[in-house]
Formats: C-alpha cells, structure tokens, sequence
C-alpha cells in the first residue's frame, strides 16, 4: 500500500504524549444497572478520537446513552446511542503479531453494538495474536453537521489515530485492517473506497497518515443505497427520508471504489431476511471490475447479524477461520 513513511515518523514524535494522556480519556460504554458478565476480559484502554469536541456538535448533543437488550445474566448485548466522544476500546493480545484490525460493529445507524459485533470479535482476534480497536462512533441521524461523511469522519480519524500511536501497541502502521459489520459493514466500505476523501479539517500530526485499510472486510454489510436492495432503516438515517439520486450513488461503496483500494473479503449469508445478499454481490462486482483482490463467501444458511454467537452449529461459523486464513495470504498476520 502507499504510506508516507516520513509523516508516520513525524507524527510518533508526538505519540508519547498522546499515551501519557490515556487515564484522561473517556471510559468504554456500559450499562448501568447491570453488572458485566463473570470471565469475560473487558477493555481498559480508550482512545478518544478527537483531542476536544467531535466537529460539528448539534446545538443541542445527544446524550450518550447504553442500553442492555439481553436478560441473560451471564450473556451480555448492549447498544449505545448519542454517542458524543467517538472512541475506540483497544484490546492488546498477550503476544502481539504486528498487526491490528479496526472493528466497527453494527447497529442499523440507530446505535453501535458493544459486544456482538465488537467485544467479542476483539477478544477472538486478540487470542490470535491481532490488537484489536473497537470504534464507537457517532451515528449520522444525531444532528452532527457533517451529515452522513459523520461515520466515515472517524473510522477515517480512527485508523489514522492507530497508524499515529503504532509503537505503542506494538504494531505495524502499514497492517492495519478494517472490519465491519451490517451498518458497520458500510463504514468498512466507506473507509475501504473513500479513504482519501477529505472529508475533515486535520487537527493534529495524526491526519498527515494514510486512512486507507491494509485489507478490509465487511461482513453482510449494508453497502447500497438504491432502494431496491438497500437496508431501509439505515439509508433512511444516513441520508433521510427523500435523497436524490446522486446523494445515493455518492454513499454507495459499490460505486465509489477507487482504483487504489485495499483487498476485500467479503461475507454474507443468502437468507438475510434484513440486509439483502445483493448489496455484497454487487460490492464483488465493482471490486472485480476495478481489479481489485476480493474473495467472497456466501453462505445458504446464517440470516442477518450471526457474529460469532449466531453461527455455532452451522457452516457459517467457520468463517473467522476463513478469514484469517485469507489474511494471512495478503500478509496481515
């Protein structure tokens, strides 16, 4: 991938501070009311992704609110909404392999998903070796003045931030992959095929890096906004009630894949009764037709938001192993 060696070099110089100011960043989401499910490792390091407030705050904010959907005391499923301090929750493995991945879970644009989609990848990765990054980040329906880029905004900030702060966590600035799914899946994608849109002021040495993904992978994402196949809910949230035609193309990653983008793998089940199975084939096709690495996995069986906890006992559930296995051919880990 292109990487501007010498603005990495300028940025770590900085880094230390950045670090040394770890205790004063804001605490990962949780539920009150409820305590955390027994032996299950929980982070203990954030990374807020802007130094002050987000840009653009609504004249009124959001607040920041987590709620528990799961009534298993020893299983937990929490949402958080009104989010107003984008932040990543890091997961450091006892044995680092040089790489990270950045995991944006889902959520419909309605909220971001603690532990299906994020708790639980990041300690599967960790046990493998990969420091992982769960991104919270601010949902485009909440007023921010930067519309529907807000997503894209800071998973663009947030691999720039881990690119900036790679010596601390012991990793390689150049293998950095994304991960992302349903919603999130299409913050993958924007991240993956929109990378290089200056979509946001720079604000510090961090945002002189590359955002671009080593690899990325998004899983049964919501990718289109045509509304033949797009998931309602979230188009409905990312662009309103009534886009245009080109406010769709323009927020579609299927047809804004640039002729740099990363490798893809790409997942998805083909009886997703929420997020049509034609939004990742017609994601393969625009990488296929830029001549871009991709590798696709359809699934008969799995419906929508499997994770790793919804697909035990089917043939879906290898696929973190089909991944990894992908990964490493590309070199990530």
């Amino acid at each position: 991938m292109t990487f501007d060696r010498r603005s990495f070099m300028a940025a770590s110089l900085v880094s230390g501070l950045l670090a040394g100011e770890a205790a004063a960043q804001t605490a990962p989401p949780v539920a009150t009311g409820k305590p955390r499910a027994p032996g299950l490792p929980q982070p203990t390091e954030t990374i807020d992704l802007w130094p002050t407030d987000a840009p653009g705050m609504p004249v009124k904010p959001p607040v920041e609110t987590v709620d528990e959907r799961s009534a298993d005391e020893l299983v937990t499923d929490r949402a958080v909404y009104g989010i107003t301090r984008p932040r990543m929750a890091v997961f450091r493995p006892d044995r680092p392999n040089g790489a990270a991945v950045l995991l944006t879970p889902g959520g419909g644009y309605k909220w971001v998903v603690v532990d299906k989609e994020g708790y639980e990848m990041a300690r599967w990765l960790t046990a493998r070796g990969f420091t992982a990054f769960v991104l919270f980040y601010r949902l485009p329906g909440e007023g921010w003045a930067s519309g529907p880029d807000t997503p894209l905004i800071d998973a663009q900030r947030a691999m720039r931030l881990i690119r900036h702060r790679a010596r601390d966590f012991a990793v390689d600035p150049e293998r950095v992959a994304a991960m992302g799914f349903s919603a999130g899946g299409h913050v993958c994608a924007s991240l993956s095929t929109r990378f290089a849109a200056a979509v946001y002021a720079p604000v510090d040495p961090a945002d002189r890096l590359s955002a671009r993904p080593f690899c990325a992978a998004p899983i049964y994402p919501v990718i289109s906004m045509d509304p033949a196949i797009a998931h309602a809910g979230s188009r409905s949230l990312l662009l309103g009630a009534s886009p245009t035609p080109a406010l769709e193309a323009a927020y579609s990653p299927e047809r804004t894949v640039p002729a740099d983008a990363p490798p893809h793998w790409l997942l998805h089940a083909e009886d997703d009764d929420a997020v049509p199975v034609e939004n990742t084939v017609r994601l393969r096709a625009a990488l296929k037709a830029r001549g871009i690495p991709v590798e696709a996995h359809f699934f008969e069986h799995g419906g929508h938001g499997f994770g790793l906890r919804k697909a035990i006992g089917k043939p879906v559930e290898a696929w973190p192993d089909l991944w990894r296995a992908w990964a490493r051919t590309k070199g990530l880990g």
